[in-house]
């Protein structure tokens, strides 16, 4: 198994030691031809405008969606989570996401730099039970999730109290409001690394997109 990290702008070398805890070789993605023999891709966290703009600039962004939109599992951090939202409040009117996972997000909706914290998070059974630690660094907050979402984790905003999303999964693609590579629990990476595993076996049709009921 071979996993892809979009290697642009932010966490990539966090993301790959994950991997290779898990004992899962990691490959930086910056060019169309690195996503040759990938098996999934992992957007890590960084600055949504700025690889909104890197994936555009190096003609990696339209390859990649395709890549996406044809079944190939992702994972997205923090930014991860912006780039993969369908609908984005607080960006640019020239970022662009790939627009697979039916969710609303605001950028840094958790506050800026300087509200940037650490705590727990509650998972729910497919990861575990109990909760896993986190950090939110600028952190997208979810405000809406599609009846297709399944919600795998929760977190109590510190700044209001509310208990939301911060997990989400919709068929071949993950994504979290914070930083999982940045702690020692590694259940988001082996989870998603099941995903990929899970999906392996499928056959694709002639245009080369995962069947509906596969996903």
């Amino acid at each position: 198994m071979t996993i892809g990290v979009l290697a642009l702008q932010g966490d990539v070398r966090e993301h790959l030691a994950a991997l290779a805890e898990l004992g899962v070789t990691g490959r930086t993605v910056r060019t169309e031809p690195d996503l040759d023999g990938v098996d999934g891709v992992i957007l890590p966290g960084g600055e949504s405008t700025t690889l909104s703009l890197l994936l555009t600039s190096s003609g990696l962004f339209d390859p990649l969606s395709a890549e996406i939109a044809a079944g190939l599992p992702v994972f997205g951090t923090c930014a991860g989570l912006v780039l993969l939202a369908n609908e984005v409040r607080g960006g640019r009117p020239d970022q662009r996401s790939f627009a697979v996972l039916d969710c609303t997000v605001t950028r840094n909706g958790y506050g800026r730099q300087t509200e940037s914290f650490e705590g727990s998070v509650e998972v729910a059974s497919s990861l575990g039970a109990g909760t896993m630690p986190a950090v939110f660094i600028r952190a997208p907050r979810v405000e809406r999730v599609g009846s297709g979402v399944e919600v795998l984790a929760w977190a109590v905003t510190p700044r209001d109290g509310q208990r939301r999303p911060v997990v989400c999964r919709q068929g071949t693609v993950l994504a979290s409001a914070f930083h999982p590579e940045l702690t020692a629990d590694r259940r988001l990476h082996r989870y998603f690394l099941e995903m990929v595993g899970a999906g392996s076996g499928i056959d694709r049709d002639g245009t080369g997109r995962v069947p509906a009921s596969a996903r």
